[in-house]
């Protein structure tokens, strides 16, 4: 083989790599064990007492308390490897675990454009714009068009053909002309309404990186309009949809000067009422600035009589060092959350003014010696009884960045309309009267915090100085014109999973990765004799990359990704399993061992290559209209293909050279393999008829199975869906009856394992968004399901203990998912098919692939939808659905491939003769190929729908039939259509002709 040093040289890099980057997920594991240990030794010695329960909740917190403390602490030091490794930097190396592994949550935003549209017209009140947004947003729930065509087209009916411009140039939209025409409108608002998205992508961004989790997954889809945020950990869903769905707010706040004296008043009332607090002689609870009750993650730790103030690492007094008059000090990244605890007190609320807010900067302005983020403190000053600023950012029609004449300064010049610049005015003058600063903030962060230098600024045009750099004041610019962010971003799907859901899942996904793993090597040793041997290293090498390439590019592992790896054993053996059985061919006609493997490679090569390309274009099309858990499925698999390219070819031929260099050669015969198909000589053409049968049954079953219907999952039908876990075994027709009384209509009901779990869903309320919907929904859950649980159980108790996972999909988004997953198979199809064309260059190749695949997804159609009431677990039309049949579509084509290739080879060594015998003699030769490429996936595909959990068993499922029908089909349908499309052509070309073409496809 040429290349072998290089070959040789990447095999030991990527060795070398990807246990180091593996290494990272041990040493965070070992790390997190310590301090759990930590933590559960300080509640035992301080918690004795407590209820279990009560227990567990302070071991998470002390735990929490533990790592945010330690987030930059040096846990190892070696010099080139892990040089000064800190714990946050080996946290951001290591392997991430999805949500449905660790549990946590997944949301789906969409980007409502209406706002911005309203935002941007000269006159939001206007009837006729109303009337037209409201009616686009309701054709957007059953339309592919983009929300601004919908917009420009109800536009024009309710005004029979009216101009935009009068409605939008000018103000705002400077550029915009009075006699532009209305495309030009409509462009200048897509251009617009593309960069809200962006910011409002930045903005989510900016609020996720300061909410305290270790590796939040965040995405954007511009085309599409929504964000996809996947926090794993998470416990808190309330908190999380209030968090993410607040509007961006622009406000311009008074502020105390740090030296007044109530501000250190209220700082020394605030440290007394905390101490109190924290020595069990005030009232415990205490709620947030919503009114929701917050979990106690402050009496695990005192700092003597300032608590509060303890937490303000460096005082600051004036405006020394650089920093504003309203900054009372700097406060550690890790610690806003106990200090925001501690301010929402109401104890602490009642011991100082009302008027008086605190807010955090930003950004961190520097760090400490301990390299630890901090970000300043600001002590802002409210309208007396409003709780409101003096100034929002409505009033804002224009901000650019600038520099200051004087000294070159960067800066922001803003600009404001008549009656914000009569309030500036008044409000900069009060401020440079009684010296104190203006506070610049954004969703309560602050931005800028200037003092007035010169008395009242009038005309609404003002400057802002912050030490900025260009960049920074670009965005800042941003911000201002932005205000009050137009394109607000509303949930339309969530997905909430336990953490015992999350265990159960990584528990049955190792299992079955263990025991796949285990049977493959066995066979792979019972088939293949020492030949298996190669298999093997092969295969454990491509496990080892594939979770390594996984972790250096920060990808996160879900479970449909542990899927992923499952199927990758079945498949990544496949390539071996095609060359190896070449080469027992080549040694059947007697050639010596070298000839044999020199030619089984060369043979094999294009077969290989073709399997594996069609397997790619399906895994890539399932990335680009896939969401959450699948996109992780389809990015496992795509590196899996890849480098079983590098494995199976490459690697395994490298390990064979070696081992014949020196005299010696693998063994590819055993007992049992010498024995089977030995002389197939089965006359699959004469069937052909018989097959074609089949198939129309198949094709009737098919429609009637669209009139008998499926059972489709909530991301394709929409609605909520809660996994419930309960004490005894339930009767779903009564858990359905008790719901009824709350909802108002039957939810359905399925059990999930075992009688003890059921799934339910319902579309209850699912028309209605905001903030408290979701509460309000299971709030009626809880209630319908109280008869069912122990008596006593609060409705705490059964969001943490009995609620295992939930999910929500707006009806918009999931018309979306319906559609992609359409567009997906469809495409699928299409670029097989295509690739078939361009690789045969023979349309009946390309019809004979066409039929087969349909054949195989109908038939998965078709028990999907006559089993559905049978079988004891949901089969449910969803992205794993068409995961799985995106999945078989490529496979399906790696058998008929395979039969294709030698038909292909056969027709230019056989030409003349009956096109039977050669289709015959070519399937039949490739028979033991076909049937061990397929029992290879079939047997990983057993065992994870037995072993790996309810969350992948639908996959599984499908994946199986499909496996089954991809044979058959291989066999009995694609290569008869080669019999009898255009009967007089021949099947190929004499071989003389195809000299060049053989050539092309080998390696040496």
């Amino acid at each position: 083989m040429a290349l072998k040093g290089l070959v040789r040289f990447f095999a030991i890099v990527l060795i070398i790599i990807s246990v180091w980057q593996l290494s990272y997920t041990w040493i965070v594991n070992n790390f997190e064990k310590t301090q759990k240990a930590r933590a559960e030794k300080f509640v035992k010695n301080n918690f004795g007492t407590a209820s279990k329960e009560s227990k567990d909740s302070a071991v998470n917190a002390v735990y929490r308390r533990y790592i945010d403390s330690l987030k930059e602490k040096v846990i190892m030091n070696v010099p080139l490897i892990y040089p000064n490794l800190t714990y946050q930097k080996a946290v951001e190396q290591e392997l991430n675990l999805g949500l449905d592994l660790q549990g946590g949550m997944n949301v789906t935003l969409e980007v409502g454009l209406d706002g911005l549209i309203s935002s941007m017209s000269n006159n939001p009140k206007d009837v006729t714009l109303k009337n037209a947004l409201a009616s686009a947003t309701q054709r957007k729930e059953n339309s592919d068009a983009d929300f601004v065509t919908l917009f420009g087209e109800e536009y024009s009916k309710a005004t029979g053909n009216g101009r935009l411009a009068p409605l939008f140039a000018g103000g705002k939209n400077k550029t915009l002309k009075i006699d532009a025409s209305n495309t030009a409108v409509l462009d200048a608002i897509r251009v617009e309404a593309r960069d809200a998205i962006k910011r409002t992508y930045d903005r989510l961004m900016a609020r996720i990186d300061q909410f305290g989790v270790a590796q939040p997954n965040v995405s954007y889809d511009e085309n599409k309009g929504i964000i996809n945020v996947e926090l794993a950990g998470i416990d808190d869903p309330v908190r999380v949809r209030k968090f993410l769905q607040a509007t961006a707010n622009l406000e311009f706040w008074e502020t105390y000067s740090n030296q007044d004296p109530v501000v250190g008043q209220s700082l020394q009332q605030m440290d007394a009422k905390v101490k109190a607090y924290l020595s069990g002689t005030t009232d415990s609870t205490k709620v947030d600035s919503n009114g929701v009750a917050i979990k106690d993650t402050t009496k695990t730790a005192t700092a003597g009589d300032q608590p509060v103030t303890a937490l303000i690492s460096q005082q600051v007094t004036g405006t020394a060092q650089g920093y504003s008059s309203a900054t009372i000090g700097l406060i550690r990244l890790a610690d806003t959350a106990t200090f925001s605890n501690y301010i929402n007190l109401d104890v602490v609320k009642a011991s100082i003014p009302s008027t008086m807010r605190f807010m955090y900067g930003a950004k961190p302005t520097g760090k400490n010696a301990r390299g630890e983020s901090l970000l300043e403190v600001y002590v802002i000053k409210t309208v007396a009884g409003t709780d409101q600023p003096k100034l929002s950012g409505e009033f804002i029609t224009d901000a650019r960045q600038d520099f200051d004449q004087r000294n070159n300064e960067v800066q922001v010049q803003m600009e404001m309309n008549s009656k914000g610049a009569s309030i500036w005015e008044k409000m900069t003058g009060d401020a440079f009267s009684n010296k104190y600063a203006i506070a610049i903030a954004l969703d309560n962060y602050v931005y800028s915090a200037p003092g007035v230098n010169n008395g009242a600024i009038s005309g609404g045009i003002s400057q802002i100085s912050g030490n900025f750099s260009i960049q920074e004041a670009q965005d800042l610019a941003s911000v201002l014109r932005t205000g009050k962010l137009p394109a607000p971003a509303h949930i339309v799907a969530e997905q909430v999973v336990g953490p015992t859901l999350g265990a159960e899942a990584v528990k049955g996904g190792s299992m079955s990765f263990i025991i796949s793993f285990a049977v493959i090597f066995i066979l792979m040793l019972v088939y293949y004799n020492t030949g298996g041997w190669v298999a093997n290293i092969a295969l454990i090498l491509n496990l080892l990359f594939t979770i390594g390439v996984l972790s250096a590019f920060g990808a996160t592992l879900t479970a449909a990704g542990i899927a992923g790896l499952v199927l990758t054993i079945g498949m990544a053996v496949d390539t071996n399993v095609i060359i190896f059985e070449r080469i027992k061919e080549e040694l059947t006609k007697g050639k010596s061992y070298q000839m044999a493997v020199e030619d089984g490679y060369k043979r094999s090569l294009a077969p290989v290559l073709d399997a594996h390309v069609t397997t790619l274009l399906t895994a890539l099309i399932l990335l680009y209209f896939g969401l959450g858990p699948v996109k992780g499925f389809a990015t496992t698999q795509i590196i899996g293909i890849l480098l079983s390219l590098f494995c199976g070819i490459l690697v395994s031929r490298l390990i064979t050279d070696f081992w014949t260099n020196k005299k010696r050669h693998f063994e590819y015969f055993t007992a049992v393999s010498r024995r089977i198909f030995k002389h197939a000589a089965y006359k699959f053409i004469e069937y052909r008829k018989i097959a074609y049968g089949i198939s129309l049954v198949v094709l009737l079953l098919g429609i009637a199975a669209i009139f008998n219907g499926f059972d489709y999952g909530v991301e394709f039908r929409g609605g909520r869906s809660y996994t419930v876990k309960f004490d005894r075994e339930m009767n779903n027709e009564e858990v359905a009856n008790a719901l009824n009384k709350e909802f108002g209509k039957f939810p359905i009901i399925k059990t999930v394992g075992t009688s003890k779990q059921l799934n339910i869903t319902t579309d209850y309320l699912i028309e209605k968004q905001g903030q408290g919907v979701d509460a309000q929904v299971e709030a009626k859950l809880f209630e319908g399901l109280k008869s069912f649980l122990p008596s006593g159980i609060t409705y705490a108790q059964f969001d943490t203990q009995y609620k295992q996972s939930s999910q929500t999909v707006q009806a918009t988004i999931s018309d979306d998912l319906k559609k992609g997953a359409l567009w997906a198979t469809i495409l699928g199809l299409l670029a097989i098919t295509l690739y078939i064309f361009v690789r045969f260059r023979d349309y009946r190749y390309s019809v004979g692939t066409i039929i087969a695949l349909m054949h195989d997804v109908l038939v998965t159609l078709i028990v999907f939808s006559f089993l559905r009431n049978i079988v004891p677990f949901p089969l449910e039309i969803d992205q794993h659905f068409i995961a799985a049949i995106l999945t078989v579509i490529g496979f399906s084509m790696n058998d008929t491939v395979i039969v294709f290739d030698r038909v292909r080879e056969y027709s230019a060594k056989m030409f003349g003769q009956d096109k039977g015998t050669i289709l015959n003699k070519a399937i039949n030769d490739t028979l033991a190929r076909t049937i061990m490429t397929s029992l290879t996936v079939f047997l990983t595909l057993l065992i994870l729908f037995i072993f790996g959990g309810e969350v992948t068993r639908g996959f599984a499922f499908a994946m199986l039939i499909g496996v089954v029908t991809g044979t058959y089909s291989s066999i009995f349908v694609a290569a008869p259509i080669l019999m009898d499309f255009a009967k007089d052509k021949p099947l190929g070309e004499p071989e003389k002709d195809k000299t060049l073409a053989k050539a092309r496809h080998s390696i040496s």
